[in-house]
């Protein structure tokens, strides 16, 4: 019981973080309409909240089959990803989000930092269907993520998505 305790503690210590850094991120964005501007945003908000998070940021999907890095916060990224590669690749090919408990157990894993053992990425997609980028999230610590992760990055993309639909800036 005192297990289950504590996880619930986790998660709602975890929900309560998320909320702060989605008020902020919606004041800091509110008015925006600059893409690039809004996921340097988004990264630096996130990265900074969560010390679990240990690369933080974005892939610029270029064409129907290429991702290029954006903005993130943390050591360097992949430079280019395409869409049948990664991680990254599975969740804007099936614009599905991507959980990653352990990276080394994801066949065709890039290793785009060797320190990096657990991973969610999620697709932020116009209601018009059309992929903005995906929003990477990388940590050294082995199964970081939860549920609760990856459902207030899901909803943070979503209204990303919804927010930046018109954009041209890809």
């Amino acid at each position: 019981m005192l297990e289950d305790n504590q996880t619930t503690a986790v998660h709602q210590s975890r929900a309560g973080r998320y909320a702060e850094v989605r008020r902020r991120i919606e004041v800091l964005l509110e008015g925006e309409d600059d893409w690039i501007a809004a996921m340097a945003t988004v990264a630096c908000e996130l990265h900074g909240a969560h010390d679990y998070f240990h690369w933080t940021g974005f892939y610029r999907a270029v064409s129907d089959d290429l991702l290029i890095v954006g903005p993130y916060q943390g050591g360097h990224g992949c430079l280019r990803i395409p869409f049948d590669r990664g991680v990254c690749g599975a969740a804007a090919r099936s614009r599905q989000t991507q959980f990653v408990p352990d990276v080394n157990a994801f066949p065709g894993h890039i290793a785009c930092s060797s320190t990096t053992q657990s991973e969610v990425v999620v697709p932020v997609v116009t209601p018009q269907g059309r992929l903005l980028a995906v929003l990477d999230v990388d940590s050294d610590d082995p199964a970081a993520f939860d549920e609760v992760d990856q459902a207030e990055l899901e909803s943070l993309c979503d209204w990303l998505g919804r927010t930046f639909a018109e954009t041209q800036a890809l």
